[in-house]
């Protein structure tokens, strides 16, 4: 039941070496988004050169882009141009970025009405989504502001897509896309999940994005004689996606959604991870790049 729901995947990567590069280009399959994270202190050119070498290996870049980390109108223009003209980028996730306003961008909102991403051959965004709520945010302008950037993005021409920040609670998640989709919402929902890695690097990822609480129940609901086995050996989403998928085929009222993996445990093993998860059949290409893989 799981495969159909997750065969449409894509990941996340952070600053990945060319050695991972060249490894998820033998395990995923070509045209997969990898999308590439905002990373601070990371250099235009690093971004535009890493994604060039996605595009080379058959994957498909998708950058981040924080809005307040923009320092200026034109070398946003320079990095846009320099992303469709070097990797053949057509896409790119816009997010405000928790940090405060370096430049023309207080928002997303701002790049997406500002940006001149379809002039710039930009095709489609994705924008980001909060099952959990926000910190920072309160909810009814979280829910306002992605009517406005689904409403902008789309006057201009460009496909939208959702990707939605992880969760552990495959319920709190079926509520807020059921309660999307209710409120008109059709647009195709990544919905996020972190890969397989261990519980005490999840527990500084959560904290970090604000879904602790989650991921304290996920450990909370395994039982006490497993607790300590999870808490020293590693964690998947395998959970999420049984919960999703068995919703999907039964109800059908979840719309177009599709797994986004967060790579906490390392971009190859999140590649095999995901592979495995669509497919129980493995080809040689991927028993050879995951040793480890059942």
């Amino acid at each position: 039941m799981t495969s159909a729901f997750a065969a449409s995947f894509s990941l996340e990567a952070t600053r990945p070496s060319d050695a991972d590069i060249a490894a998820i280009a033998g395990v995923l399959p070509k045209g997969t988004a990898v999308y590439l994270s905002a990373v601070p202190g990371a250099t235009p050119a690093e971004l535009v050169a890493t994604a060039a070498k996605l595009r080379r290996s058959g994957l498909d870049p998708v950058a981040h882009v924080a809005a307040r980390r923009i320092a200026g109108a034109e070398h946003f223009s320079d990095l846009l141009k320099a992303l469709r003209g070097e990797a053949d980028m057509r896409e790119l996730l816009v997010i405000g970025g928790d940090v405060d306003q370096a430049g023309p961008y207080a928002d997303a909102l701002a790049v997406i009405q500002k940006g001149a991403l379809g002039h710039l051959g930009f095709e489609a965004i994705g924008i980001a989504a909060y099952p959990e709520g926000h910190a920072r945010i309160p909810p009814g302008r979280l829910e306002a502001a992605l009517d406005e950037k689904i409403a902008s993005a789309t006057a201009q021409g460009l496909r939208v897509h959702i990707v939605s920040q992880f969760s552990f609670s495959p319920e709190r998640v079926l509520t807020w896309l059921r309660q999307l989709r209710g409120a008109g919402i059709a647009v195709p929902v990544k919905v996020g999940m972190a890969g397989p890695t261990s519980v005490p690097a999840l527990l500084r990822y959560a904290k970090r994005c604000g879904v602790a609480a989650s991921l304290r129940g996920l450990v909370s609901g395994v039982g006490a004689g497993l607790v300590g086995q999870i808490t020293t050996g590693s964690v998947g989403p395998g959970r999420m996606i049984d919960a999703l998928a068995t919703a999907e085929v039964q109800q059908r009222d979840l719309g177009d959604i599709a797994p986004h993996y967060f790579s906490f445990g390392g971009v190859v093993e999140t590649a095999c991870y995901s592979c495995d998860a669509a497919s129980a059949t493995q080809s040689q290409s991927r028993a050879m790049a995951c040793p480890n893989s059942a």
